[in-house]
């Protein structure tokens, strides 16, 4: 059995995650504790709501350095992906992590398009990777959020909404989904399970 360990720093949510995971036959670990983060066999980072709180949270439990450090599979997911980049533009400017070169910055709307950008969108695949295994091009995702990372060389997958969505990013060890696995049906599902089987 897999073991996966959720980082639960109060900006994310956990519980529809951990259930998910659960499910594909997990074991899984809850913990805002950083020497259990040292030792985690994968880290999932999980987060809703604005990145300014959620790196406020992280440093406060020193948490930062410990995930920074982290060498086997780590996914984030939603606003867990964007705390991956080096800063955002919400809240006037936030630091972030650092684990992928980038900045984060404010959906535009458009006709049609209102912010934050809520439901389902299709994937299109850039490039091929082990947690993308069996996930269809085209397949359906579900996304809730107001801000977007940059489109670069990380970029596995992206959604179209109004122009190119990171959906799906990855830097060495580290990957990202911006939008939420565990509530996207079967797509989802085996997104989860490719991460699980990822070596550690």
């Amino acid at each position: 059995m897999s073991e996966v360990t959720i980082l639960a720093y109060g900006a994310g949510n956990v519980a529809s995650v951990r259930f998910a995971l659960e499910r594909l036959g997990a074991e899984v670990r809850l913990t805002a504790d950083p020497f259990e983060v040292a030792a985690a066999e994968r880290l999932i980072l999980p987060g809703v709501g604005a990145a300014a709180y959620a790196m406020s949270r992280l440093h406060d439990l020193q948490l930062v350095e410990p995930i920074r450090a982290f060498r086997r599979p780590l996914l984030g997911v939603c606003l867990g992906q964007q705390l991956l980049f080096d800063a955002s533009d919400e809240g006037g400017g936030t630091a972030m992590l650092g684990l992928i070169p980038g900045r984060v910055t404010a959906l535009a709307p458009g006709a049609n398009l209102p912010v934050p950008h809520m439901g389902w969108s299709r994937l299109s695949q850039i490039r091929d990777d082990p947690l993308l295994e069996g996930v269809g091009d085209g397949a359906y995702t579900y996304f809730v959020h107001g801000f977007v990372c940059p489109d670069g060389p990380a970029t596995l997958a992206r959604a179209d909404y109004g122009g190119p969505v990171p959906a799906v990013v990855r830097a060495g060890n580290r990957w990202g989904c911006q939008f939420h696995p565990e509530r996207s049906a079967a797509a989802g599902a085996r997104i989860l399970k490719n991460f699980l089987e990822l070596p550690a």
